[in-house]
């Protein structure tokens, strides 16, 4: 009878145990893999031929919220040799960027250039060249009012490789998050994206155009115009009470909505602290804001305490 309860003792011992190692196995294999995803891009670098030439991601980091970040970029990000970053990137997802990559801040706000672009494009060129995997991280979604195409060209006119990765554009994650549609069946069948932002006085906008089309306007890098915009609308036709909404902040713990039409809109930027950035809705589609519960969008534990 010793013997019995002895070895079936020992049976369970051995039984919890593994049991234990099979969770810890379980729990730490996706940081074993994110281990060695790092391992073999380290090991790559090192292996790199000295003349090899390095080439340029292209990335979206989404509009703020850090959880919009798509997988592939998050992956791009703990393999580069170095990162080149804008403004608008949120300092979260500047945080998930491994410390043992190269971080360059290439930032460009309104009035205030950390480079300017040929400066940008120069680096980009100079660091692939140099051999080096380079990630040119922007807000939102490259190909939208992020000035790709000019860093594009100038990659081609040194032959040097490179390919884009797609983020969520500010427009949509700010309507997402305010709950605006921006499309609806019954005002607007298609949405324009417009920069408030032009490259001279000959490039400037269709305000006749605009103020005639029934579709949702959203404008990008508008808040120091948010009145010019207004005034130049009802100029060229669109009625006064025409709606208009200014998000700022989006997708972020700091997004604020701020809702009323054409005419009224100067009140709204005269008695409220706008930040910035922030972007300029303008459409019948903001008579159906829906109220969207933010805390479900807020990251949860899904595992309650044992």
């Amino acid at each position: 009878m010793f013997n019995l309860t002895f070895n079936l003792s020992h049976l369970a011992m051995f039984r919890l145990t593994a049991l234990r190692s099979n969770m810890f196995r379980l729990f730490s294999f996706d940081l074993a893999k994110e281990q060695l995803k790092k391992a073999r891009a380290d090991k790559a670098k090192l292996t790199k031929p000295a003349n090899s030439i390095g080439h340029v991601h292209l990335v979206g980091s989404g509009p703020g919220d850090a959880e919009l970040l798509t997988l592939k970029a998050y992956r791009l990000l703990q393999t580069a040799d170095v990162v080149m970053y804008d403004w608008l990137v949120s300092p979260e997802i500047v945080n998930m960027i491994p410390k043992n990559v190269e971080k360059v801040f290439v930032g460009k706000k309104c009035g205030r250039h950390s480079m300017t672009q040929d400066e940008i494009c120069q680096l980009l060129s100079e660091r692939a060249l140099a051999g080096q995997d380079v990630v040119r991280l922007k807000g939102g979604d490259p190909s939208i009012f992020g000035r790709a195409a000019e860093e594009i060209e100038h990659l081609q006119q040194h032959n040097i490789d490179f390919a884009i990765v797609p983020g969520v554009t500010a427009a949509s994650g700010c309507a997402a998050w305010s709950g605006i549609p921006l499309t609806h069946r019954d005002c607007a069948h298609s949405v324009r994206f417009i920069t408030a932002h032009f490259k001279s006085d000959e490039i400037a906008a269709d305000w006749k155009n605009y103020a005639e089309s029934n579709d949702t306007l959203v404008f990008y890098m508008g808040l120091n115009k948010v009145k010019h915009i207004a005034d130049n609308l009802i100029s060229y036709g669109k009625t006064a009470t025409t709606p208009m909404a200014i998000v700022d902040q989006g997708t972020t713990n700091n997004q604020k909505t701020y809702i009323s039409n054409l005419a009224d809109i100067e009140q709204v930027l005269n008695s409220e602290n706008i930040i910035g950035p922030a972007l300029i809705v303008v459409g019948d589609v903001i008579n159906y804001q829906a109220q969207v519960n933010i805390d479900l969008l807020h990251a949860k534990s899904t595992h309650a305490a044992a």
